[in-house]
């Protein structure tokens, strides 16, 4: 090792080859001293003085990979500190270098690696050697251009772009050379990936004012590269084609900026041309046979029938096929396939835009086999649907009249006809995943709104795992898209269907599960929001609130005989299903619409939020703090949280206008205040609700000049506390941290006055917690 770090003596290579070997090895007995010896040979100041000799002498490749390391240190670190004849005749010594290895094809070929260390820029009229410093232009470009962001300070960069577009007239004329006169494929490959480098950085004036689009061969039909592509573009739709999801996805993406490239091109070709206009004059006239859309056609059709039968499942399609072959409900969203739904949703629109017939007859030919039995399976009834939805809008009103027209009745035939519980789940599914995609045309056309909505209310019965979850999903959708056309007299019918709605609701709702209930809820609620008289819209809100009004009635009247009533488990979730319904109503009615629902339970509301906090008092002191967590405590405090929620809701929904601010303030809010309030100013720190501070944000934000004079009061009783909760560290009560901050940019946006209204050693306490705040490791409440 002593004598190979003497830079006194000549240097014995096939030594530092020994060392080297061994250093590569970890099972050699030696590896760890030979480490230390290459460490220090590296580290020497001088070791980059035996460099020439190493690369010339050594048989050993990795240790010429040494040699290399050494001289870029010392070129990246002692450049500028070395006499200027040393630096020259490092040069000279890599130019020479380079020269011998690459004046060989196959020696060329074979130390590809080693050549491509050596890094320099070198242009001679052989091609190989042309071929190399095509490969280190590419690599300079990328560096300079797209790799020198956190490498190199912004005026060495400056620098250095400056410079290559100094020199680029001369880079770009030995590119024309060398594709206009080489027939040297790996030179012109090379030379057009360092063009393609070049493209985001050269003046346009390079590409269109020069010969550079007319000499590569891609505008030509007739040419011998054309006919290549088109080849290629055939192997690449029989590699989609193979059954494998990962390769599929690598073709999805190529696919994909195609289709929008063509996509684009097709409409600024559209609009340049005015080809409206020209269509008038020339109709039934054959397409250009020039366009890319038009060469290829016969590519995108059979990419067509591709996407379509690989599509992938949407979001809203909530029923699948498990690993047994049965079907069942979802459990988890697969984040990786809605991301390709995307994707492919996408690409297939704009194959809709470039051939909306082409996409139609596909479409209907593989749904006629369904029909007819020909390739039935689940999955392709599935992955044709799911097409069929993507779709939407991606075609004129005209042409999707009459194409729905024909799936729809196919689907509702199709679903008549199969037999199998499983077979109809799928059949379902998808007919509620396309009717639910095309609000338009449902709104265009009553009878088959009525038709599709009755077929969801038969839906809501079948118990298969799914199927009434989509259903009511998918009615919800419905109801938003289409709510006008349910509380207007429609052609041909006795009353508005919302009215023959409400007539058939308890039987519709009968076997519904209480969320499935809740969406119900919301969409009805969605449909009555279109309502414009006031009268008849609350006279519709009763009707809809008929059952849980009457079951909420029983538990109250139950409750004033015997409060112990309400504390039963199933009274308990009764009551919260009860209240969430509520929620879901007032959250979607619109504004003022719940008015008179609110004023039919609110008092019952106060009194079962303050038995609640009683019981949950009584409880506390009997067992302490843990009695928060029995499962008593959790089912009450689920029912004040509901309630708190409702509460916001209302607020919220019904303070669009000043009157029904002043409303609020003056005949809710008083008493409500008086009830939320006491009970979390009072209540232990892990039974206060964090609901109450979004309460309150949001009556301040809602009702604004209508809560000034309680807004020092609401400050008083939370303030202190919460805060008490919140500054012994920076982890415990993480909701009350968000809500409380809420609460306090929702008081200094819209009631700033309220801050000077308390006493002052609390208004030092707001400053104080907004420092504090600022210092929060949630991101969340340091930016509120």
């Amino acid at each position: 090792g002593a004598k190979l770090l003497d830079m006194n003596v000549p240097l014995d290579v096939a030594m530092l080859d020994e060392v080297v070997a061994c250093m590569q090895n970890p099972n050699n007995p030696h590896h760890a001293m030979a480490n230390e010896i290459m460490v220090a040979f590296q580290a020497h100041q001088d070791s980059w003085t035996r460099v020439s000799q190493i690369l010339e002498t050594s048989t050993y490749q990795p240790t010429k990979y040494f040699g290399l390391q050494i001289l870029e240190d010392a070129i990246k670190y002692k450049w500028f500190i070395m006499p200027k004849e040393q630096r020259e005749g490092i040069k000279q010594y890599i130019v020479g270098k380079i020269l011998n290895l690459a004046a060989d094809e196959s020696t060329m070929r074979k130390e590809r690696l080693f050549i491509s260390k050596l890094n320099l820029v070198l242009v001679q009229k052989s091609e190989v050697l042309c071929e190399n410093n095509m490969l280190i232009l590419k690599l300079l470009s990328e560096e300079i251009f797209d790799f020198s962001k956190d490498q190199m300070t912004e005026k060495k960069t400056k620098a250095l772009k400056e410079s290559l577009n100094h020199e680029f007239v001369q880079i770009f004329r030995l590119c024309e050379f060398v594709l206009d006169k080489s027939t040297h494929i790996p030179l012109l490959t090379i030379t057009l990936q360092t063009l393609l480098r070049f493209l985001s950085w050269i003046p346009l004036g390079f590409i269109f004012e020069t010969n550079l689009v007319e000499t590569l061969p891609i505008t030509r039909p007739s040419d011998e590269a054309h006919i290549a592509l088109l080849t290629g573009f055939q192997y690449l739709v029989s590699i989609s084609e193979v059954d494998d999801d990962n390769i599929f996805k690598i073709c999805l993406d190529y696919w994909h900026l195609l289709t929008r490239d063509l996509y684009s091109i097709d409409q600024t070709q559209a609009q340049s041309h005015g080809m409206n206009v020209l269509a008038l004059t020339r109709r039934g006239a054959e397409p250009d046979p020039l366009t890319r859309k038009s060469l290829l056609k016969v590519i995108l059709s059979r990419l067509r029938v591709v996407m379509i039968s690989k599509m992938v499942k949407p979001s809203e399609v909530l029923i699948v096929e498990d690993e047994n072959g049965e079907i069942v409900r979802e459990t988890t969203k697969d984040t990786e396939a809605l991301s390709q739904y995307k994707t492919m949703h996408e690409g297939l629109v704009y194959l809709t835009h470039l051939d909306y017939d082409d996409t139609e007859n596909i479409m209907l030919e593989k749904l006629t086999d369904q029909v007819e039995g020909n390739g039935w399976s689940w999955n392709n009834l599935n992955t044709l649907c799911w097409a069929i939805g993507s779709i939407s809008g991606a075609m004129s009103e005209e042409n999707e009249k009459r194409f729905l027209v024909t799936v729809i009745k196919d689907l509702l035939g199709l679903c008549e006809m199969k037999r199998g519980k499983d077979n109809k789940a799928v059949v379902a599914s998808n007919i509620m995943y396309v009717v639910g995609q095309y609000p338009r045309f449902l709104r265009a056309h009553w009878k088959f709104l009525k038709t599709v909505v009755n077929k969801l209310f038969e839906f809501m019965h079948e118990l298969h795992p799914g199927v009434q979850d989509m259903a009511c999903d998918t009615f919800l959708k419905i109801a938003q898209k289409c709510r006008r056309k349910f509380v207007v007299l429609q052609p041909g019918e006795p009353y508005p269907f919302v009215e023959e709605l409400m007539m058939e609701l308890p039987k519709t709702v009968s076997d519904l599960e209480p969320h499935q209930l809740h969406t119900f809820y919301e969409a009805v609620a969605s449909m009555l929001a279109a309502e414009t008289i006031p009268a008849r819209k609350d006279t519709l809100v009763a009707e809809l609130m008929k059952l849980p009004n009457a079951a909420w009635q029983n538990l109250m009247q139950q409750a004033a005989h015997n409060v112990d009533v309400l504390f039963d488990a199933q009274a308990v979730k009764e009551i919260v299903k009860i209240i969430r319904t509520n929620g879901n109503v007032c959250k979607a009615i619109g504004p003022n619409g719940f008015n008179a629902q609110m004023g039919t339970l609110f008092q019952d509301l106060l009194n079962v939020y303050r038995t609640y906090t009683q019981r949950i008092a009584q409880r506390v002191a009997q067992g302490g703090d843990i009695a928060t967590k029995s499962a008593e405590v959790r089912s009450l405090r689920s029912a004040k949280k509901e309630s708190l929620r409702l509460f916001e809701a209302f607020v919220e929904h019904s303070s669009a206008d000043d009157n029904g601010r002043q409303t609020i303030a003056r005949h809710f809010l008083p008493l409500l205040l008086e009830v939320v309030l006491t009970d979390y100013k009072t209540t232990v720190a892990s039974a206060k609700e964090a609901e109450v501070l979004t309460l309150l944000a949001t009556c301040i934000s809602k009702l604004k000049a209508a809560v000034a004079p309680a807004a020092p009061g609401m400050l008083e009783a939370v303030f202190e506390c919460t805060l008490q909760m919140i500054t012994r560290n920076f982890e415990d009560f993480p909701e009350h941290r968000v809500n409380f901050f809420k609460l306090l940019k929702a008081v200094n946006e819209f009631c700033v006055d309220a801050l000077f209204n308390i006493p002052s050693e609390h208004f030092k306490l707001v400053v104080d917690s907004i420092v504090w705040a600022f210092k929060h490791t949630e991101r969340n409440v340091a930016d509120t």
